[in-house]
């Protein structure tokens, strides 16, 4: 099982890119733990300077805006 945290404030965009990760493991058959992380100083302790971020299994993939199908595809392959 992958561990997923998406970084944001609670944005539309933060929400957004929760359902994308949790709608393509889905279609990947992939299992996620997907947490949400919303405290403004632990989204600055793990790096991330623009939301949403993204880090899967403790590793920071993505900031800022939604992220791109193919890359979280492999993202969640890997």
């Amino acid at each position: 099982m992958k561990t997923v945290k998406v970084y944001g404030p609670g944005c539309t965009r933060c929400e957004t890119t929760e359902a994308m990760v949790r709608d393509t493991a889905a279609r990947l058959g992939t299992d996620v733990a997907v947490e949400k992380v919303t405290d403004a100083k632990s989204i600055a302790m793990a790096g991330v300077m623009s939301t949403p971020g993204i880090a899967v299994d403790g590793k920071l993939v993505h900031t800022g805006g939604l992220p791109d199908a193919g890359k979280l595809e492999d993202w969640l392959r890997a």
